[in-house]
């Protein structure tokens, strides 16, 4: 069975009542990386009244996403360092459904994740779009944003397929989306490339509480992981690099990643930095 085949069962939704029920810019985020022969069982679980967000009729969406980092790699120490104020930014490409926007995002208040975003013609940093940055890391406290912003550089990206479910609200609660990532690619800059075929991240986005799909998991023995697809790519792939907030999820989900050179396979795989 499709790792994926559970949410046929499912009633459809757009994306714009998707975003009218539950946008969520502003949310708590969990993740959790898993076995793709875990999550039929986890879908299955689902609860009554649960969507999956549909689009020109597919519901399993490629996604690219461009990071950029400063050549000092400010944004990746600042989560290693676990910094009060840190920032990561993107260009984040949907490949079906057409668009690109730059997102910047910064750490808020109770692990809070705050999202802006502004369309961009694609993945290079353009005069308007370094403004754009600087003035979200300026609001955002972080020091010394406008030389960051300036010196942004393309340093990784990310390839992957997404499937978004809408939960309904429980009670005294509100509704939670949840989305689904497979198919999972990692591009270095210098084009090596990292896949794990053989893993999903599910990330659930809510208010404070945690919603039915977090509920979902627990039951059958998933937890949370410290896990960041740019930071833990980064680790992966650059194993000089410090690593420790995510030396667990490394150790368990990336020690049989597949790993070539841009042109062709090899046995190799990333070490894992302590």
């Amino acid at each position: 069975m499709n790792a994926l085949t559970p949410l046929d069962r499912l009633r459809t939704i757009g994306l714009d009542e998707l975003n009218a029920q539950a946008e969520l810019q502003t949310r708590v985020d969990r993740k959790y990386i898993l076995p793709r022969r875990d999550l039929p069982a986890v879908l299955l679980a689902l609860p009554a009244g649960s969507e999956v967000l549909q689009i020109d009729g597919e519901s399993s969406l490629r996604y690219a996403s461009q990071y950029f980092d400063t050549p000092q790699l400010d944004s990746y120490f600042g989560a290693v360092r676990k910094r009060r104020r840190r920032f990561k930014v993107r260009a984040r490409t949907y490949v079906d459904s057409g668009g690109s926007f730059l997102e910047v995002k910064t750490r808020g208040a109770r692990a809070a994740t705050v999202k802006e975003r502004v369309p961009v013609a694609g993945d290079a940093l353009d005069d308007e779009a370094v403004a754009y940055a600087t003035d979200l890391l300026s609001e955002a406290g972080i020091p010394h944003a406008a030389h960051l912003a300036d010196t942004l550089r393309p340093t990784l990206v990310t390839r992957y397929r997404r499937a978004t479910v809408l939960l309904p609200a429980a009670a005294g609660g509100d509704a939670s989306r949840a989305t689904i990532d497979t198919n999972l690619t990692w591009v270095a800059a210098e084009g090596t490339v990292l896949q794990l075929p053989a893993s999903v991240i599910v990330e659930t986005k809510s208010g404070q509480r945690a919603g039915a799909l977090d509920r979902a998991l627990w039951r059958q023995g998933h937890r949370p992981a410290r896990i960041s697809k740019y930071g833990t790519g980064m680790a992966a792939l650059r194993p000089d690099l410090p690593a420790n907030p995510w030396h667990r999820v490394l150790t368990r989900h990336f020690s049989g990643a597949m790993v070539t050179d841009g042109h062709r396979p090899t046995s190799d795989t990333p070490s894992v930095a302590a």
